[in-house]
């Protein structure tokens, strides 16, 4: 109720506004005759100014005062033949906009608003999200409403077609071969066969039994995903689970429990979770793309208005990039690492960063030897993360290693 009261009260002030607006001119206009009246009034005060300095001689003033005179005559009986007019619009036509403008404003609100549509406090969308979460369809339930939604894929190719059979027939006479299992997995994968492939992946998992990698366990999660159109069952979510207990930094799960998270309405954890896929790369990752089309308007809905994402050429050395420089000569490998740490340092420097890029920077000035300028950025970074203990001490940690702080 206090929503549409405001809304009428608005309504109206907008509507007498526009009013007063029509309604402020409103009078009586004068006829051409009483401005002309005027006019010859000034020109008579300014023969008397020019008299008076001698500019006009008294023969031509005078000549040209029975000349105004006269026509100041001619105005005055026109005056008197013409009626004053009423100008601007009428009432009704007044009455007859603003209630165009209430009755505009209803049902506009009503085609594009959302009526009855409550405010929605934090805590009350918390309470949805665990809603969604736990109304989620089981994996089979969320396979058969994506096939639903699923355009038939076209004929497969004849050729094609004959080599599948002949693979599966394969794993199935030597159903404990891991290798068969992994190939008959990924191409079932690859003609759109997800629920194959990813009963293919299972049993793959359960075949290596603890030598399950915890890759193994994304790429079955993935093709559960796909399986199910898009849609993190809690069946794909467990083993998820299990991807990411075995290897925390697993870069396919960490992107799918963000994906996860935003389809159940929590947007601010996927923004957390993507962002630091998105800092750490690799830039050829198969999730980049989609992060980077969404990381935007993540950090918007997580309130992090002025979030920057590292450019490709500016993200710093990763973990991956300081093992793979590992394998060069000493000379390439300087050289990488220090283009790398270059490009860092300058976004740093004008754009700010995490607890995690100043780690980074610190920790590749160390490995380069500069332990002077990794101690500058070190006093820097204390000054920044001060009222953030938890940040601090990641920074703190990268200096130790560095060799600037003991």
């Amino acid at each position: 109720m206090l929503f549409w009261t405001l809304t009428i009260a608005l309504a109206l002030a907008v509507a007498l506004y526009l009013a007063s607006a029509y309604t402020r001119g409103r009078g009586v206009d004068a006829p051409a005759a009483a401005y002309d009246l005027r006019v010859f009034r000034d020109q008579l005060a300014e023969i008397d100014r020019d008299l008076a300095r001698g500019v006009l001689a008294a023969e031509d003033a005078e000549r040209a005062r029975a000349e105004i005179s006269r026509r100041i005559l001619e105005a005055d009986r026109q005056m008197g033949v013409a009626p004053a007019r009423a100008s601007g619009p009428g009432p009704y036509v007044v009455a007859v906009f603003g209630a165009l403008v209430l009755a505009g404003s209803f049902f506009l609100y009503q085609s594009l608003g959302a009526p009855g549509y409550g405010d929605l406090p934090l805590a009350r969308r918390v309470a949805m999200s665990e809603e969604i979460y736990a109304a989620r369809l089981p994996q089979d339930k969320a396979e058969e409403t994506a096939a639903l939604n699923t355009v038939p894929a076209p004929p497969a190719d004849p050729r094609m077609a004959e080599l599948m059979d002949k693979l599966r027939a394969a794993v199935a006479s030597r159903p404990n071969d891991t290798e068969g299992l992994e190939l008959l997995a990924r191409n079932e994968a690859a003609i759109g066969n997800f629920r194959a492939g990813w009963e293919a992946q299972r049993r793959l998992i359960a075949l290596k039994g603890d030598a399950a990698t915890g890759e193994d366990h994304a790429a079955l999660a993935e093709l559960m995903i796909l399986a199910a159109g898009g849609v993190v069952s809690p069946e794909a979510e467990a083993v998820l689970a299990r991807a990411l207990e075995l290897d925390p930094a697993n870069g396919s799960a960490r992107y799918f429990l963000g994906l996860m998270l935003a389809q159940a309405g929590r947007p601010d954890r996927t923004f957390n979770v993507w962002r630091g896929l998105l800092e750490e790369g690799p830039e050829d990752a198969p999730w980049m793309p989609p992060i980077r089309a969404a990381i935007g308007e993540l950090a918007w809905l997580a309130g992090e208005e002025g979030y920057v994402p590292p450019s490709a050429e500016t993200r710093g050395p990763s973990e991956s990039d300081m093992q793979a420089a590992a394998e060069m000569s000493p000379e390439d490998r300087e050289a990488m690492i220090r283009g790398m740490v270059e490009g860092l340092n300058a976004r740093l420097a004008g754009e700010g960063g995490t607890s995690d890029d100043w780690a980074r920077l610190i920790g590749a000035l160390g490995v380069l030897g500069e332990t002077e300028r990794a101690a500058a950025i070190w006093a820097e970074a204390q000054d920044i993360f001060a009222a953030s203990p938890d940040d601090l001490e990641k920074v703190a940690a990268a200096a130790r290693s560095a060799g600037v702080l003991q």
